[in-house]
């Protein structure tokens, strides 16, 4: 049996779920542990090219078994409405291939609207959230005022249930927003139109887990965003809310006895970030507009410019700590052929003095990079298969981020698809 975890090292849109749709292929199940409908993982495969947002990415390999796990804020709404985009293009979904853990807590309409007036109300201070009401989300799970998934097997307790949170976000949503209050009525055509749909779906996902488990089959547990947007360890408060390390993949996975042996840790050759909050790397004007062109960067959810800057040692460096990766996906090498010269971030500079810390959220506003320039390959590398086909100046460009993060790069990509991929053996 083998166990592993695809993450993130950065800010997220690191292109995780291109490995996750890789990596399948070795694996018997793909959970979902954290996070919920806030950000996409792009694939392109034989199906054609996706941004899944709730579906794990292993959805597209048959005979694999994929698991939203309890950790997953579960938006039945554009579960369901995803899952049909899926299925128009091919793609087999059945309560066999998919599963809902049963106690998945559900994300309900207020939350999305709570998120957008909250946004609102922080004009000019906003956290730059995606506005799909993940924050909102958490915050009433761990105030104990959200309904599990598997409440819609008792329907009687559910309208009590729901009935009761109804009269409390009501309060807040007219007393602190001045915003229009829900009905009983529109939350039951929110349960006809979504919920019932994916309950078939629901079940206890933790005993498959542990039957899977027991009969050793491998288990790949896939996560959303990255190292510096989890709550505890990232960039406070312009983070998620939820931890995107995988030390918290046990937990939220519905499997708190699993051992994970690897952690494939994903990071982009150059550094994006979607939202607010302090980004040292980042470039800006002519520069940044060229690679965010090269790239196509732009949000997979919101279709919002992405912040782009050079690959940033100090924060990867982190990043690779913080999740305790046995080895690093470098994706979208491709997309710097166009550059005669290479920035790199190599080192902070901080109340005048040089460091290899990532520092304290709080002093990150005041840290400057330090830019280090590499040669450039300027040549066309998308179909490179093999490292020794690689150009001398991208080898050595990925042996440096190599070496300075300290962590083996075991996988580069130099496309978007599937096969564009080199795997090294190391």
């Amino acid at each position: 049996m083998s166990n592993c975890a695809i993450v993130g090292i950065n800010w997220g849109d690191e292109g995780k779920g291109r490995m996750v749709d890789l990596l399948t292929e070795n694996y018997d199940v793909v959970v979902r542990y954290q996070g919920g409908g806030n950000a996409g993982h792009t694939v392109i495969n034989e199906y054609g090219k996706f941004a899944l947002h709730l579906l794990p990415s292993g959805i597209f390999r048959p005979g694999v078994v994929n698991i939203l796990g309890n950790g997953v804020a579960l938006d039945p709404e554009n579960l369901w409405m995803e899952m049909q985009e899926v299925i128009g293009q091919g793609v087999a979904i059945s309560p066999e291939n998919l599963k809902i853990s049963e106690r998945a807590s559900i994300l309900l309409p207020w939350h999305r609207d709570l998120d957008e007036l909250e946004e609102q109300r922080l004009q000019d201070k906003q956290y730059g959230s995606t506005r799909q009401g993940i924050a909102p989300f958490y915050s009433d799970k761990y105030q104990k005022k959200t309904v599990m998934a598997g409440e819609f097997f008792y329907p009687e307790q559910l309208k009590k249930h729901l009935a009761e949170l109804l009269e409390w976000k009501n309060l807040i949503l007219t007393r602190v927003y001045g915003a229009k209050p829900y009905t009983m009525a529109m939350l039951e055509d929110w349960l006809a139109d979504y919920c019932a749909k994916i309950k078939p779906y629901i079940c206890d996902t933790g005993a498959f887990l542990q039957e899977a488990q027991a009969a050793g089959k491998n288990i790949l547990f896939e996560a959303q965003l990255g190292a510096l947007r989890d709550l505890d360890y990232g960039i406070y408060p312009y983070a998620t809310s939820s931890n995107t390390t995988v030390a918290y993949a046990p937990i939220g996975s519905g499997l708190p006895s699993v051992k994970i042996n690897d952690v494939v840790g994903v990071v982009k050759a150059y550094s994006t970030c979607v939202g607010a909050g302090p980004f040292v790397c980042e470039m800006f004007g002519d520069e940044a507009e060229a690679l965010r062109k090269a790239g196509f960067e732009y949000g997979a959810k919101t279709g919002r410019p992405r912040r782009v800057g050079p690959v940033d040692i100090v924060a990867t460096r982190y990043g690779v700590k913080v999740q305790a990766a046995t080895a690093i996906a470098l994706t979208k090498l491709d997309v710097l052929s166009y550059l005669d010269k290479i920035p790199v971030c190599t080192h902070y500079l901080l109340n005048g003095e040089q460091t290899d810390s990532f520092p304290f959220p709080a002093a990150l506003h005041d840290a400057q990079p330090v830019i280090r320039y590499f040669d450039g390959w300027q040549c066309d590398i998308s179909a490179v298969r093999c490292w020794e086909d690689l150009p001398q100046a991208a080898q050595e460009y990925v042996s440096f981020i190599e070496q300075q993060i300290g962590c083996p790069i075991k996988y580069i990509s130099v496309g978007p698809e599937r096969e564009s991929i080199i795997i090294r053996d190391k």
